[in-house]
């Protein structure tokens, strides 16, 4: 367990910005590591893109994100067995939400969705018609309703989410199972592939598509020739803007209640991955200022 606390622009940030009461943003470091398949390393996560964001700026050019205030929660532990820290994700982002703030997570691996979502749905206490909308920016469907025997997999965070009736719209994604695309049909689930993102068709959420939106983006979604550091890298991702286009574009109209971004595994000594998902997770941020 980390215990030194490190804040999300620590640098850049006056006194004021940085106090819990008054930061818009609430950024929540979940350095989880339990289910991962292949390369690992998401457990380093959280602190990478914490270190990294000390050398950012605060101005991105356009705007200055960080004048509503950002919150670096400590660390949470995640020694415990997943379900509960899937309970204690879900308790914070409920106390985050209560107080109108936005969670930021940082992952870790992508199972933490699922603990997040639910506390913010807790959190924000719905009207009986209100929901929330799911975009996930993935090269993977993570629809598999079990992955080596664990019921909260990171391959299975997008199907416990369906089962609890989210609805979910998936970009990007381009290594999925039989299994998957069975799973994504019998849900309902909305996606576009790389393709059509590329070839700018209409990548507009319906009407019907839930006004409240969580964005949840795995940095596999990237392609691997800007993000080789996650533990699957696929082939022909999106590009860093064409990613923060795509955003851009769905959530307008919208309210974003929360994002998390996930399955970044730093490489030692190869600064340039952990600075571009800072870089990420900060655009992100500026896009819900000028989105509200």
């Amino acid at each position: 367990m980390i215990n030194k606390k490190i804040n999300f622009l620590n640098s850049e940030l006056s006194l004021e910005e940085s106090k819990k009461e008054k930061a818009k943003f609430h950024v929540l470091p979940i350095p989880l590591e339990k289910t991962v398949s292949c390369g690992k390393g998401t457990a380093k996560g959280p602190k990478a893109i914490l270190d990294a964001s000390n050398e950012l700026e605060r101005f991105t050019g356009k705007s200055e994100p960080c004048v509503n205030g950002i919150f670096t929660h400590p660390f949470l532990n995640c020694n415990f067995s997943i379900e509960n820290v899937m309970l204690n994700i879900e308790k914070i982002t409920e106390e985050i939400s209560k107080e109108k703030k936005i969670p930021i997570i940082l992952g870790g691996e992508h199972s933490i969705t699922f603990g997040a979502v639910n506390g913010i749905f807790k959190g924000l206490n719905f009207s009986k018609n209100e929901e929330i909308g799911i975009i996930q920016i993935d090269a993977h469907a993570d629809l598999k309703e079990k992955y080596e025997n664990q019921l909260y997999s990171h391959a299975s965070v997008m199907y416990l989410l369906s089962k609890s009736k989210y609805k979910i719209a998936q970009f990007g994604v381009r290594a999925l199972s039989k299994e998957e695309v069975k799973n994504r049909n019998l849900f309902d689930i909305l996606y576009f592939d790389v393709e059509d993102i590329k070839n700018n068709i209409d990548l507009s959420l319906p009407k019907n598509f839930p006004q409240n939106l969580y964005i949840t983006f795995d940095v596999d979604g990237l392609d691997p020739s800007i993000m080789p550091a996650t533990g699957t890298p696929v082939p022909d991702g999106l590009g860093f803007n064409e990613s923060l286009q795509l955003i851009k574009s769905l959530i307008k109209g919208r309210k974003v209640i929360g994002f998390d971004v996930v399955e970044f595994s730093p490489i030692e000594n190869f600064f340039a991955y952990d600075f571009t998902v800072a870089s990420l997770v900060y655009k992100m941020m500026e896009l819900i200022n000028l989105n509200h």
